[in-house]
């Protein structure tokens, strides 16, 4: 596995090309869905499965979420698969699976620290649990603690977990008892639980990005008929285009 000042280098660096700081919370989705030659495809895959990439050409390549997973999880499988799409040698395609101390081959590895590092910094991370929370390095971290970090940086818990003793950090209960009953504790403490419910059912299947932009190209362009043109966006689970189908509160303006 890569040294972890190296993974941490080269979140950081992506950071840096993606036009982010090195300690801010991170609007992932928001940030890859302009990117030129990304598409982004949700939909509900095996519990076991969080994600899958691959490169098409130079040019382009996709990533598929597991819609059925948690919004924190979603989260970190998207940076999970920005690691091997931009430092992973000669990489073609990968599915990852959940596990996150399960055996995995070193590049699984590596995208699981690069992913925690992308979306909370080595020094973003210390830096808030020092000036906001008021704990050194290796000090006992109590769940509210847990909370307020998965929260701010918009991970999972189980991926804060992981993070946590990543760095040395210790709990006051043990980490087992802490991944039960998640959403419960999240609420007790004044938070909302969209971070640890999955993609309503009516929405987990949807492509966004680079395949949506470019069918809308292709049409214009008249290489493909306005018939293939639909067929391409139905297989994208985007029927909302083809039909004209208005979203939820359409009509609200912000």
């Amino acid at each position: 596995m890569k040294e972890k000042i190296t993974l941490n280098s080269n979140a950081l660096h992506l950071r840096k090309r993606l036009g982010e700081d090195p300690y801010s919370p991170i609007d992932i989705f928001s940030i890859i869905n302009n990117q030129k030659g990304i598409s982004l495809v949700y939909f509900p895959m095996s519990e076991k499965i969080s994600g899958m990439s691959g490169r098409i050409d130079n040019e382009d390549a996709y990533i598929a979420i597991n819609s059925k997973h948690s919004y924190g999880r979603q989260r970190f499988t998207l940076a999970h698969e920005l690691y091997h799409l931009n430092f992973q040698e000669n990489f073609t395609n990968v599915i990852c699976g959940i596990d996150f101390d399960g055996i995995k081959d070193e590049e699984e590895k590596n995208a699981d620290a690069f992913a925690s590092y992308f979306l909370a910094p080595y020094d973003a991370i210390r830096q808030f649990i020092s000036e906001e929370i008021g704990n050194t390095p290796y000090s006992q971290l109590a769940i509210s603690n847990v909370i307020r970090i998965e929260q701010h940086f918009g991970m999972s818990r189980l991926a804060t977990i992981f993070r946590l003793k990543l760095e040395g950090y210790e709990f006051q209960e043990k980490p087992e008892a802490m991944k039960t009953d998640v959403i419960i504790s999240a609420r007790r403490h004044g938070y909302d639980d969209r971070l640890y419910t999955p993609t309503p059912k009516a929405k987990q299947y949807l492509t966004t990005g680079n395949y949506i932009t470019l069918a809308e190209k292709l049409k214009e362009k008249g290489i493909i008929s306005k018939g293939k043109y639909e067929e391409l966006l139905l297989e994208a689970y985007r029927s909302d285009i083809v039909y004209n189908q208005p979203s939820e509160g359409e009509k609200i303006y912000d």
